[in-house]
């Protein structure tokens, strides 16, 4: 259980932040530009929580937990990604349910037939911006990945995670049919 009873530590006055086995690393290193990442992308999704309802409500606040033991993952060196009592890794049963979800809600809807511009909804836009973050994130684990360990599960997890806001956002589009498509070349 984690309990923050103060908020400033002073320890990354020199540039340097703490990680989960107690060393430090400069804030601009590759693993935290990645966890910074990831941070951005709860954020993102958090504001498309703001628009969803139900079913969808629960599905992204479970994501968000996700993302925080993601983030954990991240801050966990190591080659060793066997999850533990006090060592959180992103494992295959996350993976599975997000491809699980998409399959789910990708059932109904029409096939695409152009690419899609972001909009269509309130939430369908919000789960774009987070599409696009999470593309981000995943490019920033993978090149933290050049240089430390990093578990795979966690890069399939935002390869994977992108992909469920990518048909999140068109199932909130009406399954697709609110969808505003891209014209190649409409506007010369």
């Amino acid at each position: 259980m984690v309990k923050l009873n103060k908020i400033y530590t002073r320890t990354g006055d020199d540039g340097t932040t703490g990680l989960v086995d107690g060393s430090r690393i400069s804030k601009d290193a590759p693993r935290m530009a990645a966890i910074g990442d990831v941070d951005e992308v709860n954020c993102a999704i958090g504001a498309a929580a703001l628009h969803a309802r139900d079913e969808m409500l629960e599905r992204i606040r479970t994501i968000q937990n996700d993302l925080f033991d993601l983030g954990a993952d991240l801050a966990t060196p190591g080659e060793d990604f066997t999850p533990g009592e006090m060592t959180l890794r992103i494992v295959a049963a996350q993976v599975a349910r997000l491809e699980t979800e998409i399959d789910a809600m990708n059932l109904g809807m029409t096939p695409l037939n152009s690419f899609i511009l972001p909009g269509g909804s309130a939430l369908g836009t919000t789960l774009h911006v987070a599409r696009s973050v999470t593309r981000r994130a995943e490019r920033t684990a993978i090149s933290a990945a050049r240089e430390v360990a990093i578990n795979p599960l966690a890069l399939a997890y935002l390869n994977r995670l992108s992909d469920w806001l990518f048909v999140a956002s068109r199932f909130a589009n009406d399954q697709g049919s609110n969808d505003i498509l891209w014209v190649p070349g409409g506007s010369r």
